[in-house]
């Protein structure tokens, strides 16, 4: 191999490993975003329970009733 032969093949590993660094750091970017959007989903998500089991579940009761003619 001649000189001009690996300067070539080295610029395009710097060249390549430019491309993949950027990759990385974009990707490393959305895994941190989501992340933070799991964590405020999750909050979310037991604020909801919480209200959920707070309210009085009778209420709903009537809306479920059987048929008066319904005999168990």
């Amino acid at each position: 191999m001649n000189l001009e032969s690996l300067s070539a093949r080295l610029e395009h590993a710097e060249a390549s490993l430019a491309h993949l660094e950027r990759n990385y750091d974009e990707l490393n970017s959305v895994v941190i975003d989501q992340s933070r959007m799991i964590t405020r989903l999750q909050k979310q998500l037991e604020t909801l329970g919480e209200t959920l089991r707070g309210q009085d579940v009778d209420r709903a009761q009537p809306h479920n009733q059987k048929p008066p003619h319904y005999a168990p």
